[in-house]
């Protein structure tokens, strides 16, 4: 079985709603609570983790979205048993690989995922020898593997590309190295560390991502018997080569999805509890959301958001790694600001074509004019409702929030990128109060 025939049978609660097209009515504040889920861009690296040990590793607190379904039916092709439960902790996996086949990699499933990619270090280290599609994903930029794969050819592997495909073996296994990051990569240094923890001696990662994603998968490798320093730092450092264990981990709440949210219920001038929120993972964006107008308190088992009394006003800011303003808010803030006060400059260092939202916002009457990797945001009265196509995962996000403070009618397009990135969120956003249907 192959393709995306296999997930029914490697992820049975992935249902996706029906329809197309959503529909949203604006004008009606948010209000109640929305439960928020584990992290995507923490949940998929701490899959991977459990193909390095064939011991049993539990994962609580998944998001039940596409992307975690896709990836649960790579693993599952790549020998890997599943069992999946739901209960007090949300969805849980319990993934036994205790055979791993490093030649049965699905071509059609990687083209789903650039986080297909973090399949590289892991089986690697493993088996000593991978074969991976180049991943596929959003279109948001190059986002090229150069730091990977000069990483893992620097930990002794032979890597070649060929005909579309990432040939690595290492059949004396990986050994230790130094490592400088041109760039501190999430993907990169997830990957590196993947691979680090079963390669012989020791791996130093300079310049290595600080995200709390990077955190959430060493504190799990820990949990296995990995030995690893430097955790939310700049300089990680692996003494590999023990075999690991088992373990039991819960995922972290999802960062973007609390800041997508606290946006939500801005625009609307409504009023969410965000249960399961961790207001500290926001990084820069949360002092940026107060000042522009977004009430954020944390209380006992999440947090609120609301807008503030004086209103929406424009803000500056520079999309930047952790802990500075996360890329993967940059679209939803931006939707936000379309109705704040004043002007707000927005400028993208990460990805090179992040602003694919743009022209779908201008049809909602937002005010934007793109100069190079800066978009200038002139607040307008409000929006009103269109037809309009979500392009990425955050562009659909974003365009979700300008349709819940605009006039009238938004028929929103490109569901799939919505369903990869987000658990559930027509449902959770319909029990808060939106008008909000998919058809």
């Amino acid at each position: 079985m192959s393709g995306m025939n296999a997930l029914h049978v490697s992820a049975p609660w992935w249902k996706p709603d029906s329809g197309r097209t959503l529909s949203i009515r604006g004008g009606r504040p948010l209000g109640g609570t929305y439960p928020v889920s584990g992290a995507k861009n923490a949940a998929l690296p701490l899959m991977v983790s459990a193909l390095l040990t064939p011991h049993l590793v539990t994962l609580h607190n998944l998001p039940a979205n596409l992307d975690v379904a896709v990836l649960s039916a790579l693993l599952q092709r790549l020998g890997a048993g599943l069992s999946w439960s739901t209960g007090a902790s949300g969805l849980s996996l319990t993934v036994c690989a205790d055979r791993v086949h490093a030649e049965k990699i699905d071509r059609e499933l990687v083209a789903r995922m650039r986080a297909s990619v973090l399949l590289l270090g892991a089986v690697l280290a493993r088996c000593g020898e991978a074969s991976l599609p180049l991943p596929g994903g959003d279109a948001i930029g190059l986002r090229g593997i150069d730091f990977h794969i000069a990483g893992l050819r620097a930990m002794g592997a032979a890597i070649e590309l060929e005909g579309g495909m990432i040939h690595a073996r290492a059949p004396r296994g990986l050994r230790g190295a130094e490592i400088a990051l041109p760039l501190p990569s999430v993907g990169a240094t997830e990957n590196l560390l993947l691979a680090a923890v079963l390669a012989r001696g020791r791996t130093v990662i300079r310049n290595a991502a600080r995200e709390p994603e990077v955190t959430d998968l060493a504190t799990c490798l820990i949990a296995m018997g990995a030995r690893i320093d430097g955790l939310d730092t700049h300089v990680l450092t692996v003494e590999g080569g023990a075999p690991l264990a088992g373990a039991v981990h819960t995922v972290m709440p999802d960062r973007i999805e609390i800041g997508t949210l606290a946006c939500a219920a801005a625009i609307t001038d409504g009023a969410l509890t965000l249960a399961n929120a961790r207001l500290d993972l926001l990084g820069a964006a949360g002092p940026l959301l107060r000042a522009a107008g977004v009430e954020l308190e944390t209380i006992e088992g999440g947090a609120v958001a609301r807008r503030a009394a004086g209103g929406l006003v424009g803000v500056d800011f520079t999309t930047q790694p952790y802990p500075g303003f996360a890329t993967d808010l940059q679209a939803p803030v931006m939707a936000l600001m379309t109705t704040a006060r004043g002007a707000s400059a927005i400028t993208e260092t990460i990805f090179e074509q992040r602003f694919r939202h743009v022209d779908e916002l201008r049809r909602m009457g937002a005010n934007i004019i793109v100069r190079g990797r800066t978009a200038l945001v002139r607040g307008v009265p409000g929006l009103g409702g269109a037809a309009v196509t979500g392009g990425d995962v955050r562009a659909a996000a974003a365009l979700v929030i300008a349709g819940l403070g605009a006039r009238g009618e938004t028929v929103l397009d490109g569901l799939d990128h919505l369903d990869r990135g987000y658990d559930g969120i027509t449902a959770k956003l319909k029990a808060c109060g939106a008008d909000i249907t998919r058809a």
